[in-house]
């Protein structure tokens, strides 16, 4: 039993949660090995998640918050989702292969390039035609020059740091609005009823989203039809939602969402600061037109001196701050044993979503993954390890419109999602009940 697990206490107090958080910690070995305590940082976002959701059921029900357990190898399990999903038996795709580490003339750079269109940024960007003419290229070129080339382009490609960013960076910033007392009727989930407009992307994002849903919130995803999603992260990280897609630039779409703006609790965002400004949906647009909302907005640089408006992925990040060079062995960067800063700040996000559902008014949240590479590199402390490791308990399989998943269980709690996930925008642009 952990009274007062400092690395729990340290994420609690950044949600703002009202006193000191007691978790039960059911210890499976030395799970998500690494240099960095990555295995206490996981454990550590599940644990806040499932106290949130505990304080807003007892905030509704009008009771005492239940006792938190979670299981290590739960999470060790969720936070490598990606990994364990099977699909009629096929395991889900992985890096592309122009996704990774090069050599440059001076050090290392990082690409990402799993969508087309990212890999076509990334190839005219440096004027080259495949694989190998792309690393004769790179071994020529410093790396900072690639890294601000591709990005001129459109592409994804980071100078790989050689020591820890010593920047130290908020884990979690949240504003109140003066909006008045949200009230939410008594419930036997901690989320259900409360309407999510899900505005997020790849892993983070839908990670949260995706455990409101399973804590019964009504997720509805929407996406913009010219920017498709890969729909093997889809079916990881759909469960217990819907899919929907609008274009914001269009009429009659825009007024169907400004209709699911109007009767939604949550908006949770995962694209870069100001890319959805021009749509009217940066956090003070919204509180003006809904000062009750919560939103929640991800991204990947926060405010990152000069990154803010760049597109990032955990990979990237991981490069960027320093975390690849402290995993790295003999000069050649490493990597973390799961996407740790996706899957973390998913959880971290959902828990912020659940503190701001059970306090008065509106919440503008923000969180960043390199908030979250941060707190890992420089806030996290080592904790013993024990137990054995097995995924199989936290494996389950699903009929679905994808065919037969296999994939990991939510990290806490009994069961599993209440439905599949459905095909990318397959479903009608509505939410499931009449309230409102």
């Amino acid at each position: 039993m952990d009274d007062v697990d400092p690395v729990t206490a340290h994420a609690w107090a950044a949600l703002g949660g009202p006193s000191d958080p007691t978790v039960e910690y059911a210890g499976a070995g030395d799970v998500l090995p690494a240099r960095l305590p990555v295995r206490e940082m996981a454990r550590a976002t599940v644990g806040v998640c499932a106290l949130a959701a505990a304080e807003l059921a007892a905030t509704r029900n009008g009771v005492p918050a239940s006792p938190v357990r979670v299981e290590e190898a739960a999470v060790a399990t969720a936070f490598t989702s990606e990994r364990h999903l099977r699909i009629d038996g096929r395991a889900g795709t992985g890096f592309a292969p122009l996704s990774g580490f090069w050599r440059t003339a001076d050090g290392w750079v990082r690409t990402h390039a799993n969508y087309p269109h990212h890999r076509a940024r990334l190839l005219d960007a440096l004027g080259v035609a495949d694989r190998t003419s792309l690393e004769r290229e790179l071994a020529g070129r410093r790396a900072l020059d690639v890294q601000e080339t591709v990005y001129a382009a459109g592409g994804l490609a980071v100078a790989v740091a050689t020591e820890p960013d010593p920047t130290r960076r908020p884990l979690v910033e949240t504003r109140a609005t003066e909006a008045g007392k949200r009230v939410l009727p008594p419930a036997s989930r901690p989320a259900d009823g409360v309407r999510v407009l899900d505005l997020t992307r790849v892993i983070a994002g839908p990670v949260a989203t995706r455990t409101l849903a399973f804590l019964g919130a009504d997720v509805l995803r929407v996406d913009s039809p010219h920017l498709p999603e890969d729909p093997d992260i889809h079916a990881d990280t759909g469960p217990g939602k819907r899919s929907t897609l609008l274009d914001l630039a269009a009429r009659h779409d825009r007024r169907t969402f400004d209709d699911l703006l109007d009767r939604a609790d949550v908006v949770v965002t995962g694209y870069r600061p100001g890319a959805l400004d021009r749509h009217g949906l940066a956090p003070e647009a919204l509180h003006a037109r809904r000062p009750d909302l919560v939103v929640a907005q991800l991204s990947a640089w926060g405010d990152r001196d000069g990154w803010a408006g760049r597109r990032g992925f955990d990979s990237l990040v991981q490069a960027a701050t320093g975390i690849a060079a402290v995993e790295g062995e003999d000069g050649v960067p490493g990597v973390l044993p799961a996407q740790a800063l996706d899957h973390g700040t998913g959880y971290l996000l959902a828990a912020a979503v659940l503190r701001a559902l059970a306090e008065p008014g509106g919440r503008h949240v923000a969180l960043s993954l390199t908030g979250t590479a941060s707190w890992l590199l420089y806030d996290v402390e080592p904790a013993p390890a024990a137990g054995d490791y097995d995924p199989e308990p936290w494996l389950v399989e699903t009929p679905s419109p994808f065919g037969t998943l296999r994939h990991a269980r939510p990290p806490f709690g009994e069961g599993t999602w209440d439905r599949p996930p459905t095909p990318w925008g397959a479903d009608e642009p509505r939410w499931q009940d009449a309230r409102r």
